[in-house]
Parts: C-alpha cells; structure tokens; sequence
C-alpha cells in the first residue's frame, strides 16, 4: 500500500506568479534543490503540503499563501498513486478550491470540508500531517524531530506508522457501545422495579376487591355520602375566593388609568426639569457675562437685571409647578400601590381556587373509585385482573432475562476495552516492533559514523548511551549529532511503514539538513546512505551549498527569482 507521488505544481502560490511550477517527485533517486535565499526553494515543501493537508509546512498565515502582486487564483495540484489508482488533489485560494479526483473522476464532496479532509487523510493517504512530518521530510524548517515531540504525540505517530490506529477507532466505537450498554443497563433496572411495583399494586388491588366484599354495602354509600358532602363545601368555598377576587378585580379598574397617569406625570415632572435647568443656564449666563459673546457689545446691566427677574420669576412659577406635580404623583402612586396590593389578594384567591379545583377532582375521583367498589362488592375477582397479573408477571421475567443478556454484554465489553485501552493489545504490538526499530535505528546510526547504543521503549522513552556506557539524553548532543539522530529515525520509520505496508512512500525531502551544523563526516555519511539505502526512493535535498553537492547528485533543480517572481531555472 505504498504512497507513491508522481508531481506538484502550483502558481500565484507564494513568490510563484501565474504560470505553473511544476515538479516530478518520482524524476529520480536524487535530486538537488538550489537557489539564493527568497528564492522558492521550500516553496515545493509548502506546496506538498498545503495540496494535502491546506496547510504549509512553514509556520505561514493561510492568506499570505497567497502572492501578493497577483493577489488571485492561488492554486495547488498534487498528483499520487495509491493503491493501484491515481488521485490528483486540488486546492486553491482566492477562489477557495478543494477537489479529489480518483482516476479522472471527481469524488463527492461532502458539505462539510472537515470532513472531507479526514476522508482524504484517513481512507486515501493513511498518513496525516504530524506522521508526514515524521517520514516524508526532514529539515530546519518548523520541522520537530520525534526526539522532541511529547508522549502522546510519539504515541500517535507511532500507532499511525505501525497501522495499528485501527484500535483506537475501534475503542472509540466501544467506548460509545458501553455508554449505550450502560444506559439500557439503567433502563432495565428501572423497568424491572417498574413492573415489580405494578405486580404489587395489582396484588393490593384483588386483595382490595376481596376485601370489599367483606365491607358493608351501607358503610361504603355513607363513606360516599360524607365525601360528596366535603365535595359540596369545597364548590362552596370555590365560589366565595370567585365572588371576592370578582370583587377585588372590579376595585382596581382604573389600573391601566392609573399606568397612563404615572407615565404622563414622568413625562410632565422631565420637561419641567428640563426648563427650570434652561432657565438657569440662561440667569447664570446673564449674571457670569458683561458683554454680549456674538456682537462684543456690552451688556446693559438695566436690560440683565430685568431679564434676571422675569427669568427667576418664570423658574419659581416652574418649580412651584413641579412641587404640584409631586404631590400628585405621590397620590397617583399611593393608588397604584392600593391596585398592587388588590392584585395580590386576586392571585392569592386564584391560587387557592386552583388548590380547591385539585381537592375537588381528588373527591369526586375518590367517590368514582367508591362507586365502582360499590358495584364490585357482590361480583368475584375478575379473570382480568388475573390475566393481568399474568402478564405482569411473564413481563418481569422476560426483562429480567435481558438483564442478564446486557450485564453478560457489559462483561465482554469490559474485556475487549481492557484489550484496546493503550495499555493492551496496542502496547504488545508496539512491544513487538520495539526491538526492531531499535536494530533498525543503530543499524542507521552506525552507517553515519555515530557509534552510540540508542534503545526506545514500549513508552517511548528514549536511553543513549556510548560505547564507554555513558548514558546520554537527546539533548545533550550537538546540532550535527542531533540530525544524525533525526535522520536515523527518519530512516527507522520508513523502514518500518515498508514492513508493515502501511505508510511507506517513494518521497523523502530534506530541507537544509546540510547547511546548518552537519561536519564533513555527516554529510558524507547522509550522502552514501542515500546512495545505498534509498537508491530505489526519490530524495529531494534543499540547500544553499550547490557549489559542493552539485555532483553527487542525479539531478539538479535550480530556483530563481525573476521580475519578483521564482521560477525554475532552464
């Protein structure tokens, strides 16, 4: 089941314009991949990526994807074989694009693009992103080595390498099976204490009907005489709590007046406010200036003394008028207080109809229930209440079966949850792969000149040690070391995907690993194993030093930037 990619292409993405960059991933066992800074050697990396997963390999925001001269019709297509078929991936921005085409034919889209992404991830390519980053490439660029993920990320990449994430769906699915047993666990108990308390009551209601064969037809008719009599006191007291809250309900008629009044009243108290506050404004103006502020001209103090006093007249007129409207409003609000506690006396009333309402269906019920006593009195237990009784019975029996069946279910539910948890059948495979990839991983790492003894356990826990036996942690190599060791696992992981068949593939990119610290030796151990180990593969190398790879390479791709826009070089 081995992912192999035949080509990408992309324009208008990044610093490419609007012709296609157009790349064959399967051209040869190795290529190198050249150019000046800035000018669109990762964008191939970015452009693998966002075709598979819509998102770049670098940490770059989605609408800088976009190039900004042309600023449209960023496009992405990848074309890959799986599975015998061949599949092209299209993904665009601006406008937005996302279509999956098996042998030429568009596959259904569903309405939701999550959804039609983890399709693409989890039933074509078998491989997602964090997994990608673990197999396919290797570089400086936003790349975190396994030696640097955490426990539950180095768990997922290596359930996904090891094909083995099957269990984890399938815990899932049980975990969602064991709340649906759980539940009809519930819902049987509950129906068994259900049925048991109808067996009861039926039991009580023959001995009731028994029973009331030995009663005296008298005392049942002056038992129905007396309720009936209690009946008659409660219509009585409904229609006394009716008549007072009539009562009531007829004294508080000028409510809605009342509400018109308060809101007038407001409405009146604001706008006399609002003028006694203008008035003001206006005596303090006259009193504060000396000259008129539009025409400079001064003010005659005869002429401000006289608007004063008209003004002050105007504003005590005003306030008098308001002391009015406060007296008002506090009657008009002792009132509305009056028609508040009125309506509280209603609802209390209502409150105690619909209490009398209850007591007189319980009486007249109680009296339907005496009556049909009463007619019973002289006949025998029916055969139905028998049959019924039966039935209850049979009933009880059949859910208690299914109880049996559900807790027998629970139980081999248990089973299997214990088997797919992760420390089950997930760990004893990964125990069995562990040895290998410990093999496979110093087989690597002594091709590379670096004779160190690397073991991984079962929890991924990692123990270095030399050949003096000094134990050594991940970080406590050099820059150079650690990409030998990124490298070597790299390896291990492909190695491993080739022998479970599950997420191998022809592709591997490594990004810059020969520009940073990586010493001669390295460099010529990274180029032999790509000469021996992956001569059958397609490795991409991006680097800055073409000058010194140029010729241990098959093929050569150089990037240039050309008007502001990369391309590759003729």
């Amino acid at each position: 089941m081995s992912l192999h990619f035949k080509s990408v292409r992309w324009m208008n993405f990044l610093s490419t314009g609007n012709i296609y960059t157009e790349v064959k991933l399967d051209r040869s066992p190795s290529t190198l991949v050249v150019g000046e800074n800035g000018a669109g050697k990762s964008t191939m990396l970015d452009a693998i990526s966002f075709a598979l997963y819509g998102k770049p390999y670098r940490n770059i925001n989605k609408p800088q994807l976009v190039n900004s001269i042309t600023n449209k019709n960023c496009l992405v297509e990848i074309d890959f074989i799986m599975r015998g078929k061949n599949y092209t991936i299209r993904r665009g921005i601006k406008p937005a694009v996302f279509e999956i085409l098996c042998d030429d034919v568009l596959i259904d889209q569903n309405a939701n693009i999550r959804e039609y992404q983890e399709y693409l991830e989890k039933n074509i390519l078998k491989l997602n992103h964090k997994s990608f980053g673990q197999i396919v490439v290797i570089g400086s660029a936003n790349f975190t080595p396994f030696m640097q993920l955490k426990a539950h990320e180095r768990r997922t990449v290596i359930e996904d390498l090891l094909d083995i994430e099957i269990f984890t769906k399938m815990n899932t699915l049980l975990k969602d099976k064991i709340s649906k047993n759980r539940e009809q666990l519930i819902e049987s108990k509950q129906r068994i204490e259900l049925l048991d308390q109808k067996i009861e009551l039926t039991h009580k209601h023959l001995n009731q009907v028994q029973s009331l064969k030995r009663v005296n037809r008298e005392s049942i008719e002056e038992k129905i005489a007396e309720i009936q009599n209690e009946a008659q006191e409660i219509i009585e007291q409904m229609e006394l709590a009716n008549q007072r809250a009539i009562s009531l309900q007829q004294t508080i008629a000028d409510k809605e007046s009342i509400d018109n009044k308060i809101k007038k009243m407001d409405k009146y108290s604001y706008q006399l406010k609002h003028k006694v506050s203008s008035i003001q404004k206006d005596i303090d103006f006259f009193c504060n200036h000396d000259e008129c502020p539009t025409c400079k001209q001064e003010l005659d103090s005869q002429f401000v003394e006289g608007h004063v006093s008209v003004q002050q007249k105007k504003k005590q007129e005003l306030e008098d008028g308001l002391a009015l409207a406060a007296d008002e409003y506090k009657s008009i609000n002792d009132r509305l207080k009056e028609i508040t506690e009125s309506q509280g006396q209603i609802s209390i009333l209502n409150n105690e109809v619909i209490s009398l309402t209850s007591s007189l269906s319980h009486a007249r019920r109680t009296v339907s229930d005496y009556q049909t006593k009463l007619s019973e009195e002289t006949t025998d237990v029916s055969d139905s209440s028998v049959n019924d009784l039966d039935a209850l019975r049979e009933e009880s029996s059949a859910a208690v079966k299914n109880q049996k069946e559900l807790i027998q279910l629970k139980e081999q539910y248990d089973i299997a949850y214990s088997l797919l948890k992760d420390g089950g059948i997930k760990t004893k495979i990964i125990r069995q792969y562990v040895p290998i990839i410990n093999k496979l991983m110093n087989k690597y790492l002594a091709m590379m000149d670096f004779f160190v003894q690397f073991e991984l356990d079962e929890n991924f826990d990692e123990k270095i040690k030399s050949r003096f036996r000094d134990e050594f942690t991940y970080q406590s190599f050099s820059e150079g070391e650690k990409s030998r060791l990124d490298l070597a696992l790299l390896l291990t992981w492909r190695a491993v995907a080739k022998l479970r068949n599950s997420s191998s593939t022809n592709l591997l990119i490594m990004d810059e690993i020969f520009d940073g610290s990586m010493d001669g030796d390295g460099m010529s151990s990274i180029l032999s194993i790509m000469e021996n180990v992956l001569s059958k593969e397609n490795v991409f190398v991006i680097s800055h030093k073409g000058d010194q790879l140029y010729d241990k390479f098959h093929s050569n791709i150089k990037f240039v930037k050309h008007n502001n826009f990369s391309k590759i070089a003729m």
